[in-house]
């Protein structure tokens, strides 16, 4: 005889168990039972029981385990494919009625930027949002490398565009101004450079990317973008080092502007190469892309669009990025 279940969403639903689900989701998520038991605020062995049971309703096996190592299997792959965007629509639809509930946003925003760009240009408007907010707690997150917004749950992402991913919406924040610049005393000694190609014959101040490779320099040449490799003579891994470092003459480099800006304009450092600088890049403002935005992501970014162009690095509004969310 057939099941009905097997039939009726809702039965399936009702006999398999929700918490069974967010348990096994949680396991994928965080990579082991102990850290998915954490953050639900429960035991490991309840978790295990949860995806044990969930396993047996099925009939089949979801997860690999060994001593040392956790994995999908192709049955476990595909559940959490299919469950994974109703889990986010159950937990939005929860956030809304809270929201509604409480008033005032509340709950914590988890922050990601890009370690330069977090320091020197998001963490002076953060006392500004906690002080009209206090009921957002704030969690910063400063890394170069790239995230999982879902993995890594982030609320919003600051950093270089465009984003190829179509989950996430991508907005243009401020210009990034790459300024190719030295010392007076470095130009005097070994020249300005006129054209990309003359980079070859200075000393270069190269930046390791977290990947490993060396960052080109991005111009722009009769109106298409040109990435000029360099050989170095000086490479590090860190905006701020690469600015210290050109600002003591070790050599030329390419940077974005907010880190040179206050150089520049008292002449101890100089640019070149303007007729070649990059207008289209800039630094994007990130969050997932989903039906109802939490009302603590909203005013956040709504607040960074009205406090950046009054510190004279934003574009007075954002605009959407379409290119990055294809």
């Amino acid at each position: 005889m057939d099941d009905p279940s097997a039939h009726d969403p809702l039965s399936a639903s009702f006999s398999t168990s929700y918490a069974n689900v967010v348990a096994f989701m949680a396991v994928v998520v965080e990579g082991s039972f102990a850290k998915a038991a954490s953050r639900l605020g429960v035991d490991r062995s309840a978790v295990s029981r949860s995806v044990k049971r969930l396993e047996e309703h099925l009939g089949v096996r979801l997860l690999r385990r060994t001593t040392r190592s956790l994995s999908l299997t192709s049955e476990g792959e595909l559940l959490h494919d299919q469950c994974r965007p109703g889990i986010e629509q159950i937990g939005q639809a929860f956030e809304l009625l809270r929201e509604l509930r409480d008033g005032p946003p509340q709950g914590t925003l988890r922050i990601g930027a890009e370690v330069d760009f977090g320091r020197r240009v998001i963490a002076p408007l953060l006392p500004a949002f906690q002080s009209a907010y206090p009921g957002i707690g704030l969690d910063v997150v400063l890394d170069d490398m790239p995230v999982n917004f879902i993995d890594d749950r982030i609320d919003v992402r600051f950093q270089r565009g465009p984003l190829a991913d179509g989950h996430v919406v991508a907005r243009r924040l401020m210009p990034l101004d790459l300024t190719v610049c030295a010392t007076p005393s470095y130009f005097h000694w070994h020249g300005v450079p006129l054209t990309p190609e003359d980079l070859r014959r200075h000393r270069c101040v190269g930046r390791r990317l977290p990947n490993g490779r060396l960052q080109d320099w991005e111009f722009s040449v009769q109106g298409r973008l040109l990435r000029q490799r360099v050989t170095p003579r000086h490479i590090v891994n860190d905006d701020e080092l690469l600015a210290r470092a050109v600002g003591e003459g070790l050599g030329i480099g390419q940077l974005p502007g907010h880190l040179v800006r206050d150089r520049l304009a008292d002449g101890s450092l100089v640019r070149c190469l303007e007729d070649h600088a990059v207008e289209d890049a800039g630094y994007e403002l990130c969050y997932p892309r989903r039906t109802h935005m939490p009302t603590r992501v909203r005013v956040f970014i709504d607040h960074i669009a009205a406090a950046l162009p009054s510190r004279g690095g934003g574009i007075g509004r954002i605009r959407e990025s379409q290119a990055t969310v294809r």
